[in-house]
């Protein structure tokens, strides 16, 4: 008799332009559709599997999306190569025995989440900013483990938030200023700078 139980679960690494982080990708859906980032373990609270992640000591932040995590080490972590198993027999582990990623409910107690989501009452320079983000810049982003979040809008100043392997990463300025904002002038005149803030 074949007993059928939890699906096995599958780990495999991707390196990303920033050296610090590293990309976990699963072949499951961790947090469907959204992204959450967590800076630091007092933030990691609607997330048990953020807070495990955090109890190893070479963890400095955590950024979980569809169906990735993308974990940046503390600077004094020689390298990757060393600690990479130890984490994958971890996810592995702990998503086969079913642990929570994300409780959605502890999320809408914290803050708001910056999002490219269109709302009613954005103007209509803001609903071209976040469709732009959404349907150009956030699939080139998540394939390097990250993403970038729409913050605010004000005369001609695009604000977006960095998170992921995107926060900290040295090409980062360059994807910014050479890619999103040249593409954003080009594609929304009204636009005249793109800033970014870690989070």
């Amino acid at each position: 008799m074949i007993k059928t139980g939890n699906p096995i679960i599958s780990i495999y690494t991707e390196m990303t332009p920033n050296p610090e982080t590293m990309k976990f990708v699963a072949n499951k859906l961790l947090y469907p559709g959204k992204s959450i980032d967590f800076a630091d373990e007092s933030l990691a609270g609607p997330s048990p599997l953020a807070k495990e992640l955090f109890s190893f000591p070479f963890i400095r932040s955590v950024f979980i999306a569809s169906n990735f995590i993308t974990l940046t080490k503390t600077s004094d972590t020689e390298d990757w190569q060393d600690v990479i198993p130890t984490i994958k027999q971890f996810l592995k582990d702990y998503l086969e025995n079913g642990g929570v990623v994300v409780n959605d409910d502890e999320v809408a107690k914290t803050k708001q989440e910056a999002s490219n989501t269109v709302s009613a009452d954005d103007d209509d320079i803001v609903k071209r900013v976040k469709e732009l983000l959404e349907n150009y810049v956030k699939p080139a982003v998540e394939m390097d483990g990250g993403a970038i979040q729409f913050k605010s809008y004000n005369d001609g100043v695009v604000n977006l938030m960095l998170q992921g392997s995107c926060s900290g990463c040295p090409s980062s300025m360059i994807t910014l200023k050479a890619g999103i904002e040249g593409m954003m002038k080009r594609m929304i005149p009204e636009v005249k700078e793109v800033v970014a803030e870690a989070e």
